[in-house]
């Protein structure tokens, strides 16, 4: 009875197997990302190939634009330490990271490089599947950076360059620490911080370069989706993962490009680009930054930043003494909405000791007090002109 119980519970068993569908092979990453798999000479690693044609349109930028921007004036007004040069040469870089502190922990798992290659930008992507796999990445990653004329990156200086110079050193590698590298990040903050909410690449890419992401992933979710994928091998989330970097890639080239019609041409910008403009050439180019901010407030530029670029033209007109130009703009943002302290001080600075005007001078100070007092601004600021305006006393006394 026991033989035949045993017997019957072994057949069950079969049957029940026999109903379960097997588990189908999970797809290869390669052909679930598009990619396939290189063997760098440190191992095997998946790298997906997009070429696109400089005629391509990402968002309002022709991805051939790049081509025309001056790499000289770039390189001065970005303050990169060496000039870049060479467009065809450059190489584009961003990385997708394990965190975002940094430190000896933190991996790149997924870098992106794009580069000019005759009537086409050529863009790879390489992806470590596992950490095991970081010498492969490195590997392949040499030869680029070795032929490039200069890295192009947004945010580089702070962030991917650091971390991939910490992963070439641990790994025993050299590190090109004298290719020249144009980190956009610092010119655009010149442009945009008054015009803008803020100088992230998602904003930038949005208001200026005119792309719209469909479906795109939240940077901060990045780190998370590989660390997923790691425990589970699945890889169809990576397609989100892949395609923001790829994103950023063809942004980062479409903003270069917008930085060289910008700096030889001002047609189609904003005033408040126009503003920022100035900013950036102001430590290389004097008067071409006051040509900027010049035609900004031609262009009705207003608000916070119209009374910023007056007072900062004034400044300027100051230094070469071109006074009436420059009382013009104090004037004129002495009359902006709320009250400013600097050009009430400057005017009075300039009847007292350039016209010797006393008079007026205490005029504008009178003024000046008035307005402080009604718009509530800070005793010290109130003092300070008290005390000015007793000194013209003392003055006007003297003279009799």
């Amino acid at each position: 009875m026991a033989g035949h119980s045993l017997d019957d519970l072994r057949r069950v068993i079969r049957r029940i197997e026999t109903r379960r569908p097997k588990r189908a092979a999970a797809q290869p990453i390669e052909e679930v990302l598009g990619g396939e798999l290189v063997d760098t000479g440190e191992g095997k690693l998946l790298v997906v190939r997009r070429e696109f044609p400089l005629s391509h349109q990402h968002g309002r930028q022709t991805l051939g634009a790049v081509l025309e921007a001056p790499l000289d004036l770039l390189s001065a007004v970005a303050r990169a330490e060496r000039p870049v040069e060479d467009a065809r040469r450059l190489l584009f870089l961003d990385a997708e990271t394990t965190g975002l502190a940094g430190g000896t922990g933190t991996y790149a798992f997924l870098v992106g490089a794009a580069w000019l290659e005759d009537d086409r930008l050529v863009l790879t992507q390489h992806f470590m599947r596992d950490f095991d796999e970081e010498p492969a990445l490195l590997a392949a990653l040499s030869p680029l950076l070795e032929g490039a004329s200069g890295l192009v990156t947004f945010n580089g200086a702070t962030f991917d360059l650091p971390l991939l110079e910490t992963r070439f050193l641990m790994t025993r590698r050299r590190w090109p620490a004298a290719l020249p590298h144009l980190d956009l990040l610092r010119p655009a903050r010149r442009v945009w911080t008054s015009c803008l909410a803020d100088c992230r690449l998602a904003t930038i890419e949005r208001e200026v370069v005119g792309v719209v992401r469909e479906d795109d992933i939240a940077g901060g979710l990045i780190p998370a989706l590989y660390f997923d994928f790691l425990r589970s091998r699945r890889a169809a989330p990576l397609g989100r993962v892949l395609a923001h970097n790829r994103d950023d890639i063809l942004t980062l080239v479409g903003l270069l490009g917008w930085f060289g019609r910008a700096l030889t041409s001002r047609e189609e910008l904003t005033a408040g680009e126009l503003g920022g403009l100035g900013r950036l050439w102001e430590p290389v180019d004097v008067e071409r930054a006051r040509d900027c901010y010049r035609a900004a407030l031609t262009a009705g530029l207003a608000g916070a930043p119209a009374q910023a670029v007056r007072l900062q033209l004034a400044r300027w007109e100051k230094r070469f003494a071109r006074w009436d130009a420059a009382c013009a703009l104090w004037e004129a943002a002495a009359r902006d909405t709320g009250f400013d302290p600097r050009p009430w001080e400057e005017l009075a600075k300039f009847h007292e000791h350039r016209r010797r005007d006393f008079f007026t001078a205490r005029a504008v100070v009178d003024d000046a007090l008035g307005l402080a007092e009604d718009a509530g601004v800070s005793s010290s600021v109130r003092e300070a002109f008290a005390y000015r305006r007793a000194r013209l006393e003392r003055r006007l006394l003297a003279r009799g």
